[in-house]
């Protein structure tokens, strides 16, 4: 299914770097591959595809609901969070209920030959290659200028605005600092950066989300959940409130200084992932 990949997950990664949003290349491939276009070309009687991802998956009311592994670190509900009940219903994940450390003594106890590999790590379809790498096959480079967004003042050069995403410190190449990218000018071509990314003054906890995906439906009243805005342990406590276009605003109980227009955001409900949305930008 490799023609498949490129269109669907690989083109599409592309296109968004180049719109100068941060996309998540592994829930598209959850979605449309693993358990999209490949679901749909087996052979319909086999009921159900094992996965490895650290998750878990209850039928309720019947419906699949997807769990929290109870290894925090590893949980991938945030990977799978785009998925439908189609999808759930026809996924089990055999390890999902262990933490990472059990699994190795299991794999240990039976001898495997995977036992002592290292921990998969990055995007997937990229390997051992980095993801500048990566954008720079496609997207080439292009001098472009470093701005400081207080004074306008040019601090330097960069290679691309499709490098960097906004939160970034590292890479900058800048002494004087540490500098953040706090901006980008698509157009023009300009990175807007700043020392004081962390200023009490710039607030970042509000944003609005669209293409939100429920699991299990829409959650009827409630609007109080928890938070993930990238893979990993961290959640917010947050509150939604509908707006118009079927976009979400999103509010979280602190400051975030990594809000990027096309991450995700994913919604929990205790130890039960909901669903998510993609962010579209902060509150002005």
């Amino acid at each position: 299914m490799q023609k498949e990949y490129k269109d669907e997950v690989v083109a599409h990664t592309v296109a968004q770097v180049k719109a100068g949003r941060t996309p998540n290349p592994d829930i598209l491939c959850n979605q449309r591959i693993k358990f999209g276009l490949f679901l749909d070309n087996i052979d319909p009687s086999f009921e159900k595809v094992a996965s490895g991802h650290y998750a878990q998956a209850r039928e309720k009311d019947g419906k699949i609901e997807l769990f929290q592994s109870p290894d925090a670190i590893k949980d991938q509900t945030y990977f799978l969070s785009h998925l439908s009940q189609n999808q759930l219903k026809r996924v089990m994940f055999p390890i999902g209920h262990l933490q990472k450390s059990e699994l190795r003594a299991l794999a240990h106890d039976f001898n495997l030959p995977n036992k002592d590999r290292k921990d998969s790590q990055g995007i997937c379809f990229l390997g051992k290659f980095k993801f500048s790498d990566f954008i720079k096959h496609h997207l080439g480079t292009k001098q472009g200028l470093m701005i400081e967004s207080e004074t306008g003042k040019i601090m330097g050069n960069h290679d691309g605005f499709w490098f960097y995403t906004i939160g970034q410190r590292q890479g900058l190449g800048l002494g004087g600092g540490p500098w953040y990218v706090v901006a980008k000018d698509c157009d023009k071509n300009i990175i807007y950066i700043s020392r004081n990314y962390y200023d009490s003054e710039k607030r970042r906890d509000t944003f609005y989300v669209e293409e939100i995906n429920w699991l299990s439906g829409m959650p009827g009243e409630k609007n109080e959940f928890l938070v993930k805005l990238r893979h990993g342990p961290q959640k917010y406590d947050c509150s939604i409130k509908y707006a118009e276009n079927h976009e979400v605003l999103v509010t979280i109980s602190g400051q975030d200084q990594g809000i990027a227009a096309g991450q995700y955001a994913v919604f929990y409900d205790g130890d039960v992932c909901v669903g998510s949305g993609i962010i579209m930008h902060e509150k002005n």
